[in-house]
């Protein structure tokens, strides 16, 4: 029994490549067979060397006859039947927790999610079962993003007062969105490229230390304006903020700080300097709840992937230098993060 081929040079390196990473066994048993084949071997030499089976040869013989080495490469695919259980352990996954079914633990594990099952229905599955049906089907295992649950009752007043401020400021006024950040010893984690199989180490000192600073995203320029860090977040480094603010942007009669709602920024001490400095500033309040509303807080979100994410730092003065360079040095970058917010902003 003879059926020898004749490949080209093309077909014998598509073959030669699918024996030896072929999407799947019998993909590159096909292309070894024919491989042999068109070396002069016999079907019967070919199944003591290969140990295949005739069907098997004559398989990959009808794949090349029906379409050369396109064919035999080629996987077909099979629709994964969808099990009964899937739609139960979606609705449980989407609309109750381990605690409704009496686990005391507050996230699904597919072990749990198993036994449930198992308990509800009657179906036995081990955990692995359910994950893989579960990736199949396009769920994947993540950290859930957090957000707010409260709304603020007056959201959409309070941001039609911020955007008419903004479109009606005068030539010698200006407006500047306030916010603070903590900068900690202790490394933020982020993702990071490592070797697969090992798992990169951020060393943490232990005990940790922090600072705050207090900075203002420039309405006009988008320029950061980052005040000395302190130990505390309190009134005092709110005030002394308003102070270097006046400093800073002097050649404007007056300036408008838009803020959130922490308690020290509405303190009696905060009344009374406003009242000092008798209207030269002005602070108004963001809706409550609504960080989404403060185009600072994207700021931060990239000083922490620059400067805080991972960092080496042996002390806090380090770190610190290192993020005083990070302020001073990216400046005027910002604007488009205020646009992002506030389209009327400049």
């Amino acid at each position: 029994m003879n059926g020898s081929i004749v490949l080209s040079a093309k077909d014998r390196k598509t073959l030669v490549y699918a024996c030896q990473r072929g999407p799947t066994v019998r993909v590159s048993r096909r292309a070894q067979i024919l491989l042999l084949l068109s070396s002069g071997r016999t079907w019967r030499e070919i199944r003591d060397v290969a140990f295949a089976s005739f069907d098997l040869i004559r398989d990959a013989r009808s794949c090349w006859t029906r379409g050369g080495a396109t064919a035999v490469v080629e996987v077909a695919e099979r629709p994964a039947e969808t099990p009964s259980w899937l739609g139960r352990v979606v609705r449980w996954l989407t609309e109750k927790t381990p605690r409704d079914f009496g686990y005391f633990r507050s996230r699904w594990s597919c072990a749990t999610l198993a036994e449930t099952l198992a308990w509800e229905t009657g179906v036995r599955l081990s955990g692995e079962t359910v994950r893989r049906v579960l990736r199949r089907v396009g769920w994947v295992w993540r950290r859930p993003r957090p957000v707010v649950g409260p709304t603020d009752p007056d959201y959409d007043r309070k941001l039609r007062e911020i955007h008419a401020l903004l479109e009606t400021l005068a030539p010698d006024e200006t407006a500047v969105f306030q916010d603070e950040v903590d900068v900690h010893l202790n490394p933020k984690i982020g993702s990071c490229w490592m070797p697969r199989g090992k798992q990169t180490e951020v060393v943490t000192p232990g005990n940790n230390e922090k600072r705050h600073v207090a900075g203002s995203l420039h309405r006009r320029t988008g320029r950061l304006l980052a005040s000395p860090p302190t130990k505390r977040r309190n009134s005092d480094l709110f005030l002394a903020h308003l102070d270097d603010l006046r400093v800073r942007l002097r050649g404007f009669r007056r300036i408008h700080v838009v803020c959130d709602n922490a308690a020290f920024h509405r303190s009696h001490a905060v009344e009374r300097y406003l009242a000092k400095w008798n209207g030269r500033l002005q602070v108004h309040f963001l809706p409550k709840y609504a960080p989404e509303t403060n185009p600072i807080e994207r700021v931060w979100w990239h000083f922490h992937e620059t400067i805080t994410r991972n960092h080496r730092c042996k002390n806090l003065d380090q770190l610190l230098a290192q993020a005083d360079e990070w302020f001073r040095n990216t400046q005027h970058t910002f604007y488009t993060e205020m646009k992002k917010t506030y389209s009327k902003a400049a």
